[in-house]
């Protein structure tokens, strides 16, 4: 699957969706986003059943912002709509890759849990 293109308009519903999103934060000023490209998209074709996304930061400064994206490139990566993984700087193949199998590997009954668990702490008592 090629890489699709993340707007503020997209992004609730492509981030929200069941199943794997790995989103890439860059810019076309960006040199090691430029470098960081071609792995990003090789592994886009090599895992069609994960959505891989690229966010350009200079177009989408509202998300950007909101995200408070500082460094670029940036990953991130979501999987039945929770952030589970953010990171600044160009992954090399093997690791972008080993992150795959990370996430995929994930008990995401059990990560549920935990967020729900940590959402009821934090939540202010009434």
């Amino acid at each position: 699957m090629a890489t699709v293109e993340i707007t503020k308009d997209n992004f609730k519903d492509t981030v929200g969706k069941n199943g794997i999103v790995i989103l890439d934060w860059w810019a076309s000023w960006c040199g090691p986003c430029r470098i960081f490209a071609p792995t990003f998209e090789a592994a886009s074709g090599k895992h069609a059943d994960i959505v891989f996304g690229k966010i350009d930061t200079e177009a989408q400064s509202e998300l950007s912002g909101a995200f408070e994206i500082r460094s670029i490139p940036t990953l991130m990566v979501f999987r039945d709509g929770i952030l589970l993984f953010e990171q600044a700087g160009a992954l090399p193949a093997a690791a972008l890759e080993d992150l795959v199998r990370q996430v995929r590997a994930l008990d995401m009954e059990q990560v549920k849990k935990e967020v729900e668990e940590r959402r009821s702490k934090e939540a202010p008592k009434a």
